[in-house]
């Protein structure tokens, strides 16, 4: 069999498995709070690795390893700051957000942004809530389509419009069939193909290069000075700003709906624990080696690359045995479909529960679940064909106005502090404004304006408005 048949075989194969998931996760989904969050009964293994994947998107594989290959070591920080941003996720907001969840049936985050307050003002809430998710959604799911264009279309040969419309076919099939438990379980296998992925090919680098010594050596011979350095070009205050505004990228993790509905669904507390020690070990390992891995490229490809997000896939066609780079480009997938899978759902619910409300006893809105995500899924892949951009700064973009949007209200409200109803609306949207305008301008040093000044000042605004707590606020 030729290389190109090879790998159809092993991507044909592993695309039926994810639609015989969604058709197994279709016998358990009878109501929204099963097609939303799987009845609240995620075990810890299955919530981690659901979790991480859904987190890990593209940008991971593609361009976390491009992001080192161009910024030298400096890309540390970059790490860091996911680390301490899903860390802290994982150890104060998680059991809080379980237990909260569960004791209030909340069903969406936008349940817990509009827990207080009259009707109306709730409703306003929820109202645009939904308009942030759905917008912020479009531009993410549509960078995790560009990045399936461009597996397909380095292994294939294939137009990068026809890899999109396939790649997006295929996750709208499983998402729609079995709805949070086919995404989980999906999520799930395509976590552990994704750390089968970082494991082996970060360390077929490191030995085609000749092990660490010759890694370290190496890495000094190719790279420029900004490169050599953990502030890349900055110095004084300009690397203190490029320092914090990298690390802000942590704050983005308290506001990720597709990734606190994981928490929201999760069994009990003791599950909790569990999930996060295996949560946390996954984002070591995967994204240590990703930037291991776009290091090594640095010294093992010759000359510069024109779309350094392609040089996982250089890397793989160089050091892989072929059924091997198969199963590595599915890992590539895998990140792909796990993010754009758990959003599609986030903005189902978002029409289908936060703004139509509770179902009346007996009905059924699983049908509004699945239009919504059909055509969600259509926009995104018309997004990514016609409006091309590269991965990494769309997906910083979505991150920081969901995290800037929804992250402060989440955090205080968690904290036990008692919100003014009236003043969340306002603050979401002052968060969101700010974003998007930091965001069309110049990149300030660390993108700090864009990734730190709209959470703060939304935070600041939240917590000096706050009610006198009650005790039963207290969580």
């Amino acid at each position: 069999m030729s290389k190109e048949n090879i790998m159809l075989t092993v991507l044909v194969t592993y695309q039926i498995s994810l639609i015989l998931i969604g058709l197994w996760a279709q016998k358990r989904t009878r109501s929204n709070a099963d097609f939303f969050i799987g009845g609240r009964t995620l075990g810890p293994f299955v919530a981690s690795i659901s979790y991480a994947a859904s987190s890990a998107s593209a940008w991971t594989i593609l361009s976390l390893s491009a992001a080192a290959y161009t910024m030298g070591i400096s890309v540390i920080w970059i790490f860091l700051g996911l680390i301490w941003g899903h860390g802290a996720s994982w150890i104060w907001l998680a059991p809080r957000l379980q237990k909260i969840s569960a004791e209030k049936n909340l069903v969406t985050v936008t349940d817990l942004l509009a827990l207080e307050g009259s009707e109306k003002t709730r409703r306003n809430i929820r109202i645009f809530a939904a308009g942030v998710v759905t917008f912020c959604f479009v531009f993410y799911v549509a960078t995790q389509f560009m990045g399936a264009g461009k597996a397909f279309a380095t292994t294939f040969d294939m137009p990068v419009s026809s890899s999109i419309i396939l790649g997006g076919t295929i996750v709208l099939i499983y998402t729609l069939l079995g709805g949070f438990w086919a995404v989980s379980v999906t999520d799930t296998l395509q976590g552990m193909l994704m750390l089968l992925a970082a494991i082996i090919l970060p360390v077929m680098a490191v030995m085609k290069i000749g092990g660490i010594s010759a890694f370290f050596s190496g890495l000094q011979q190719v790279s420029t000075a900004s490169q050599l350095s953990l502030t890349g070009a900055n110095a004084g205050l300009m690397a203190a700003g490029f320092i914090l505004g990298i690390l802000a990228m942590g704050l983005g993790t308290f506001g990720q709906p597709h990734l606190l509905t994981r928490f929201m669904s999760i069994r009990d507390a003791a599950s909790v624990k569990t999930a996060r020690n295996l949560a946390i070990f996954w984002f070591i390992i995967v994204l240590g080696n990703m930037v291991l891995l776009g290091l090594c490229g640095k010294i093992l490809v010759e000359g510069p690359l024109a779309d350094p997000e392609k040089l996982f896939f250089i890397l793989t066609d160089d050091l892989a045995p072929t059924i091997l780079g198969a199963v590595l480009l599915a890992a590539v997938l895998s990140a792909i479909m796990s993010t754009a899978d758990s959003q599609l759902l986030v903005s189902a619910s978002a029409i289908a529960h936060d703004i139509m409300g509770e179902p009346d006893a007996g009905e059924s809105r699983l049908w509004v679940s699945r239009l919504v995500i059909s055509l969600l899924c259509l926009l995104s892949i018309m997004v990514a064909i016609f409006l091309p951009s590269d991965i990494f700064s769309r997906v910083l973009f979505a991150w920081g106005a969901l995290g800037s949007s929804f992250g402060p209200v989440v955090v205080l409200r968690l904290a036990g502090v008692r919100l003014n109803p009236k003043i969340i609306m306002p603050a979401m949207m002052i968060a969101l404004t700010l974003t998007i305008l930091f965001y069309l301008q110049p990149n300030s040093v660390g993108d700090i304006l864009e990734r730190l000044v709209p959470f703060v000042i939304s935070f600041i605004l939240l917590y000096a408005t706050r009610l006198k707590p009650t005790k039963k606020d207290r969580i």
